[in-house]
């Protein structure tokens, strides 16, 4: 069993969703990420965390589109099963190629203060890939970012619409715009035409900024959509905190890079502004 050192994360999946090394990695994020003249100043947004090799296009038009705060919440779904339903990094940073991450430690304390489902958990995160693919794209485009990390397991509409109010309460009380990024792949495993309608479904949701719609149409309609909880959270948030629009800004399915439309998966990058 490796010894988890509490104050820094160690990357689990550089080398193989993304390169390890530094140079390499900016090289893939100067052709990935075109900033886009016309861009939204992040509130929310949906971003997909595969590898970069089938997802990076979407994250990188994503992030290319956003200006981001120095300050961002970083949500994913919990694929390991390890550690609390709310998991709240309790590092001081997280180590990545492009350098150390630094963790916002006062927003970290706060959220476990006020959320009674919060917990300080590191194993949620120990191998956990959700929340990490997204540090490259968001140190890109904000070198000074400070990140919270928050793994999310399946829990209930009430749980994710109370964690999506603590969040807003305390981003608005910390004089200083904060920013989320609901980390999500969409329709897994089926073929792309069926992935494709299944995702409109969750997607039209995102749009009409509806955490209650997204979160029963992904159930009822079975999207595996594995980051469902993390993107009502962040809707839940974003309404909060005065969002009024919403849009696509791209899509894919891993068919498009492996040419296999047979069983796919679908990325969304989705931007919640307001």
């Amino acid at each position: 069993e490796e010894v988890m050192n509490p104050a820094i994360r160690e990357p689990v999946v550089a080398g193989t969703f993304y390169p390890m090394d530094r140079s390499e990695l900016s090289r893939q994020l100067d052709h990935l990420v075109a900033v886009d003249p016309e861009r939204h100043q992040l509130l929310a947004c949906v971003a997909p965390h595969a590898g970069y090799m089938y997802s990076g296009g979407v994250a990188g038009r994503l992030f290319g589109h956003l200006d981001l705060p120095r300050r961002v919440v970083v949500m994913g779904p919990n694929h390991t099963g390890m550690g609390a339903d709310v998991s709240v990094a309790p590092h001081d940073q997280w180590q990545t190629p492009l350098g150390p991450q630094e963790v916002d430690r006062e927003l970290a304390e706060a959220v476990l203060a006020r959320d009674p489902d919060a917990v300080g958990d590191a194993h949620a995160h120990w191998r956990e890939h959700s929340i990490e693919v997204q540090l490259p794209f968001l140190r890109r485009r904000r070198p000074d970012v400070v990140i919270l990390p928050i793994a999310l397991k399946h829990i209930s509409l009430d749980r994710c619409l109370q964690l999506g109010e603590t969040l807003a309460f305390l981003a608005d009380g910390l004089g200083e715009p904060v920013g989320f990024v609901a980390s999500s792949d969409m329709t897994h495993y089926r073929p792309d035409d069926v992935a494709r309608d299944l995702d409109h479904h969750a997607i039209s949701a995102l749009l009409a900024r509806s955490p209650e719609d997204l979160y029963d149409t992904v159930h009822r309609m079975g999207i595996s959509m594995c980051g469902v909880i993390p993107a009502t959270v962040a809707l839940a948030a974003a309404n909060a905190l005065g969002a009024s629009s919403a849009h696509l800004e791209a899509y894919s399915t891993s068919g498009d890079t492996s040419g296999d439309y047979s069983s796919v998966v679908g990325y969304a990058g989705v931007c919640i502004h307001e």
